[in-house]
């Protein structure tokens, strides 16, 4: 699975604007494949241990979409946080879309490993579908504060 790469459409994965770093959407698609991601056997074996795959298939098939890209996204925006020379820590503020507001219990799961100490400001939003595919089941944006070389 690749999580690097460019935007999906035209448009800037991350803008700074002075000491403000704004993310645009993420969602869990990998785009060299530009598949999308939503099985524990797209992420790396360690990861989907600490997300909680079971085994199970008949838990892991329900539980899984929403765990993996749950943390796709929020990896995906760590990674944009530090090539701008910061940290999750920095990302102050998120904007959490959802398809299924089902899906919020696990996706707050593994937000608080990403903080595991004080959590962002936060907003939830439950929308009726997102591109590329209903496959798409969270979306998350965020504004971090990363003050620049002086």
């Amino acid at each position: 699975m690749s999580t690097s790469g460019q935007p999906l459409a035209r448009y800037a994965a991350a803008r700074r604007i002075g000491d403000f770093v704004y993310f645009s959407g993420v969602i869990a698609v990998d785009p060299v494949t530009r598949d999308v991601i939503e099985r524990f056997d797209q992420l790396p074996a360690a990861v989907s241990s600490q997300l909680g795959e079971t085994g199970e298939m008949s838990i892991d098939v329900f539980q899984a979409p929403a765990l993996v890209q749950s943390w796709v996204v929020l990896d995906r925006i760590r990674q944009l946080a530090e090539q701008h020379g910061g940290s999750m820590a920095d990302v102050f503020k998120l904007v959490q879309y959802f398809t299924d507001l089902r899906d919020y219990p696990l996706y707050a799961r593994v937000r608080r490993l990403f903080y595991p100490g004080e959590p962002p400001v936060s907003t939830v939003v439950e929308v009726s579908g997102m591109l590329p595919s209903r496959q798409v089941r969270i979306e998350v944006e965020g504004t971090a504060f990363i003050p620049g070389p002086r």
